[in-house]
């Protein structure tokens, strides 16, 4: 009874309804549909010369970080970008920074990292890693924007930001790493410093 009806199209309230057969959507149609759910953000990012961006952010302790003051506290700042607090290259470029601090500092280097991560898993993630640097939760990406860091969306993810690095000195930025290492992040700063002579 149901087939012949589907043949003969279905009567309801006095009316008759085709039954239309599924569209077939060509593979053309679902690749931008798909890419969109991986979608990128392209600033212009920060080059050697630029005003550093004296922005301020959230830290892991909740309290405001302003940029411009920091970038006053030593003679050089490394603004450092990474993905998501706890994975593995995250963990890996600030091990690298936390293990090479007190060279950093003997330099006059100060450290700060940057995320989209909340201010909860900031603080977890520099707990549990012992960093002994600062991280800005930069869930509205007020310092990403800034520093013209590309950012990718994710689902369930959200955005995350694009591994840089950026050193500062005398509020200008003097060293750019647009695709910044995990393990050998403080060493790729250090041969730096050692070219300027510092």
């Amino acid at each position: 009874m149901f087939q012949k009806n589907r043949l003969a199209g279905l009567r309801f309230s006095g009316r008759s309804f085709t039954l239309v057969p599924p569209m077939k959507i060509s593979p053309w149609v679902l690749a931008p549909l798909f890419l969109a759910m991986f979608s990128f953000a392209q600033a212009d990012p920060l080059r050697v010369g630029d005003a550093a961006p004296a922005v301020s952010g959230t830290t892991e302790t909740g309290g405001t970080l302003n940029l411009g003051d920091v970038y006053k506290q030593q003679t050089y700042t490394l603004v450092y970008f990474y993905p998501r607090a706890g994975t593995s290259g995250c963990t890996k470029q600030g091990d690298s920074l936390r293990d090479a601090y007190d060279q950093l500092m003997k330099k006059g280097v100060a450290v700060v990292g940057v995320s989209t991560d909340t201010v909860a898993a900031q603080l977890k993630f520099k707990q549990e890693q012992n960093f002994p640097f600062p991280l800005i939760a930069d869930q509205n990406e007020v310092v990403i924007k800034a520093f013209g860091v590309p950012t990718r969306t994710i689902p369930t993810m959200g955005p995350l930001a694009s591994r840089q690095a950026y050193l500062i000195k005398d509020g200008k930025i003097v060293w750019c790493d647009y695709k910044a290492s995990t393990s050998t992040q403080a060493q790729d700063v250090l041969k730096v410093l050692a070219g300027f002579g510092s």
